[in-house]
Order: structure tokens, then C-alpha cells, then sequence
């Protein structure tokens, strides 16, 4: 290290508010854990026979790991280990569902007398830093056909396996990654690709696929128009067909009489008739002017009518019975309060009863009397809503918002591909948890599982969340230590 540079110590060289920002959580959801089975009669919140106590215990150990990472390991030991690390947790996923124990319909974990260990929630670590050696090597680009599939390689195989423990929650996490691969210069059109799947995907089951259809059309015609140079008159054709095809079934209905060889013809055959001469046209305008957009949305227009006329057997074949579930009274495709719809609704009461400023410490009734089940768990954000309010559930969500942006901030700053790219690991992760688990608690996703980072009780999940986050912390020390 050239002389000129000197170390920074560690007042200046530790990102104190990331750290504080971690400590303030994990210090939130233990007192919530005891809130939410003080009922069940601890002597004390350091009570080990009771979860509260054993988070304690949780909770001393991942400061001894953080400990560790800042200052016993090297920081250049991640990089250098990242492949051994990864293919050892993925061995750990494969050997988790022929040697671990089901727990809620899940076999995704070891149980070693009492302790119970999830290698999914290791998974998270070790795809993160090996994603961010993978992207950090010399002349690395995304564009590049092959480094792309190094890439999603390194984040299906992982999510692949989580998903056949039946890990529906965890392997959704992966997902978030793909902010990941934005920031290193991947399309945001495969952003919008994903998020217009989904929408088909929910459309189908819940109207029709000559809607789904329809929305997908109108989305590619407003594409296509945008990007023509005539936008008047293009606009001006498109809509048109739109207009037509979108009022077909009512002109079908009025014009086709009853008996009539027509009436055996329905509405979406016309349309993927009109489809088919559509997508030779695109191709057709691709080629001829060279135009890469028309050839997209001609493959576009396919891949969403496979989408389509695969939902339900995607829904009926390959999701599992709960999931199925859980998914159509999350769309109110059927009403199940005391069924798989229970926990959602007691934890919405929970937190609607909570109001402003919620009914204090230890005085929820849906947490004294334990009618919201998981509530240390995957439901520990209800235990926020009721005893502390609307208030109470904005310092949470704005304690993890400051996390994640200081994150991405911190991970600007730095000098070395690695760090930067591990920094937005960790920041999806933490986001697409909070996401997904406030989501489920307030009835916009499905119940799948998942655990709010910090806050939910759990031995793994706090170990995994601290390990991830105090990697990038030991290593943003190391670039800031000597500048």
C-alpha cells in the first residue's frame, strides 16, 4: 500500500449508519417476538424456554459473526472463495430434499436435535457473491450472449433446486436480481417483460385469454407506435384495430345468428387468426428495415399467446393444491376466511385494529390471544400494525427503505466492480423480502412463507441476513480504509 495512504480507523472507515440501521431492527422485532407470545407466559423476554429468549441467543451470536466478518476474515477471501461456497450451499439444496425434514409442506431443512438450519437462506449469500464475481471479471458485458448465460445460470440453478423443496418464497427472491443485472447494463425491457407475464398470467385466470390477449396487443401496438417515426398516422391504424377487435365479441354476437355455421366460430379464434397474419408482417418489416423492435414483438406477441393458452395448466398441473389456493383468494376468485384465506384476514385485522397509533406494548388482542398464526414469524409485521400503529409500521418500512438506499449509496462509491455489484445484491434481497412479506401480511401476495428480514424470529434467517449485509460492510471498510 503506497506510503502517502494511511488507514482511516474505524470511526471513518464502518458505515455506522448501516450498522445502527441493523441494530435498531433486529432490537425492534425481538421486543415484537415477546410481544407476540408474552400470552403464552414467559417469565422474562431473556426467557429461553420460550422464543424470545432463544432469539436472544440469536441475536449474540450473529453480532459474534458480524464481528468476525469485520475484522477476523480478509475481505478478499469472498471473491477468491466464491465458486467453493457456492457449489458447497448448492450441494446442501440438493441434499436437503433427499435428508432433511418437511416442515408446512416444505423439505428445505437440516435438523440437528433442536436446531434447525435452512440452506435456502444461505443460498441467497453465496449466489450474491458469486453473481458479483462472475460480473466484476475483465471485459465482462451482459449484452454478450454467453457472459448473460454465466449469469442466469448462476441464479436459476440455485432457484430451480429451492423450488423443488417447495420453497415457493425463497426462490421468488431470486427474482430481485435482475435490478442487479440492470444496473450492469441489462435491458429494462426484460423488467417489463416479466412484470406483463405476470399481468397475463393473473388476467387469464381471472377474466379471459381474449383479454389477456387483448391487453397484450394494445401494449406492443403503443410500443410499435411510439417507436415508428410517422407516430400520427401509425397511431391512427393501430387504433383502430384495436378498437375493432376489442369491440369483435359484441359485433360477433349481434350479427351472427342463432344456428349459423358462425356461431361455432368464437371471438379468440378470429383474433389469433388476425395474429397470425401479424406476426410475418413484423418479421416481414423487420427484415426489410432492419428494424430489431418489430422482430421483438413479433416474438413477443408468441411468447405471450404460449403464456396464455398455458396458464391453466400451469395453474392446475404444476402449482401445488395450497398455492392454488392461496392464489384464488388473493385474486377473489373464491372466498375461504376460515380456511387457507385465515391468516391473511386475522393479520389485516390485526393491523387494522392498531390505527394510528396502535394499543401499546403487549396490549394487541389479536396478538395476546393468538388468532394470527406464524405472528413471530412470517407474520410479525401484524404484531408492528396492532400494538404500534400506523406509525409504528412506517418507522419499520422506513428503517429498511434507508437500509436499501444506503446500500445502493454506499455501493456508488466504490471503486471495485465486486463491491458495487455485491452492494446491489444485497439491496434486492432485502427489498424483495420486505416486499414479499408486507405484501402477504396486508393481502397483495400471496402467503408463500417468507420471513421479514431482522424481525421475524429464526435462527437462519438472522444469521443469513447478518452474514449478507456485514459482508458488504467489511468489504465498503477495506475501499474506504485508505482514501
Amino acid at each position: 500500500m503506497p506510503s502517502n495512504f494511511s488507514d482511516r480507523g474505524l470511526k471513518k472507515s464502518i458505515d455506522w449508519k448501516l450498522v445502527i440501521t441493523y441494530l435498531l431492527l433486529i432490537l425492534i422485532g425481538w421486543v415484537n417476538i415477546y410481544a407476540s407470545i408474552h400470552s403464552e407466559g414467559p417469565a422474562s423476554i431473556f426467557d429461553y424456554e420460550f422464543r424470545s429468549g432463544k432469539q436472544f441467543v440469536w441475536i449474540l451470536t450473529s453480532l459474534g459473526l458480524a464481528a468476525l466478518i469485520l475484522f477476523a476474515i480478509p475481505s478478499q477471501f469472498w471473491e477468491s472463495a466464491s465458486l467453493p461456497l457456492y457449489l458447497g450451499v448448492l450441494a446442501l439444496l440438493i441434499g436437503v430434499i433427499f435428508l432433511g425434514v418437511e416442515v408446512k409442506g416444505s423439505r428445505s431443512w437440516f435438523e440437528f436435535g433442536p436446531v434447525r438450519f435452512q440452506p435456502a437462506e444461505v443460498s441467497k449469500i453465496t449466489t450474491s457473491i458469486l453473481l458479483a464475481t462472475v460480473m466484476s471479471q475483465s471485459g465482462f458485458k451482459i449484452t454478450r450472449f454467453r457472459d448473460l448465460m454465466m449469469v442466469a445460470g448462476t441464479i436459476l440453478l440455485p432457484m430451480a433446486v429451492i423450488l423443488g423443496e417447495s420453497e415457493t418464497g425463497s426462490a421468488l427472491v431470486y427474482i430481485g436480481f435482475i435490478f442487479v443485472m440492470y444496473r450492469e447494463g441489462f435491458s429494462g425491457w426484460w423488467i417489463v417483460a416479466i412484470g406483463m407475464a405476470i399481468l397475463l398470467f393473473i388476467l387469464t385466470l381471472t377474466a379471459s385469454p381474449y383479454v389477456s390477449l387483448m391487453v397484450l396487443i394494445g401494449f406492443l401496438i403503443v410500443c410499435n407506435a411510439l417507436n415508428h417515426e410517422h407516430l400520427g398516422a401509425m397511431a391512427g391504424i393501430n387504433a383502430g384495430v384495436f378498437l375493432l377487435m376489442a369491440f369483435l365479441p359484441m359485433i360477433m354476437g349481434k350479427l351472427v345468428s342463432e344456428g349459423s355455421f358462425l356461431e361455432k366460430v368464437k371471438p379468440i379464434y378470429v383474433l389469433l387468426g388476425v395474429c397470425a397474419l401479424a406476426v410475418p408482417l413484423f418479421i416481414y418489416k423487420a427484415f426489410r428495415n432492419r428494424n430489431r423492435f418489430a422482430s421483438i414483438s413479433a416474438l413477443s406477441l408468441i411468447a405471450g399467446i404460449a403464456l396464455v393458452f398455458s396458464t391453466d395448466f400451469i395453474f392446475n398441473n404444476i402449482l401445488q393444491d395450497h398455492q392454488r389456493k392461496r392464489i384464488e383468494v388473493l385474486l377473489g376468485m373464491k372466498e375461504d376466511p376460515s380456511g387457507v384465506g385465515y391468516n391473511v384476514n386475522q393479520s389485516m385485522i390485526a393491523i387494522g385494529s392498531g390505527g394510528l397509533k396502535g394499543k401499546g406494548f403487549l396490549g394487541g388482542t389479536q396478538t395476546t390471544f393468538g388468532f394470527v398464526p406464524e405472528q413471530s414469524t412470517d407474520f410479525i409485521f401484524c404484531t408492528v400494525g396492532e400494538e404500534w400503529g400506523f406509525i409504528g409500521c412506517l418507522v419499520v418500512i422506513s428503517l429498511y427503505v434507508f437500509l436499501i438506499l444506503r446500500l445502493i449509496s454506499d455501493a456508488e462509491q466504490c471503486r471495485e466492480a465486486f463491491t458495487r455489484i455485491y452492494g446491489y445484491c444485497v439491496a434486492a434481497c432485502v427489498f424483495m423480502h420486505l416486499f414479499i412479506n408486507v405484501g402477504m401480511t396486508i393481502g397483495l401476495m400471496p402467503v408463500i412463507g417468507i420471513p421479514l428480514p431482522m424481525l421475524s424470529y429464526g435462527g437462519s434467517s438472522l444469521w443469513a441476513f447478518t452474514i449478507l449485509i456485514f459482508i458488504f460492510i467489511a468489504l465498503y471498510r477495506q475501499e474506504k480504509k485508505y482514501y
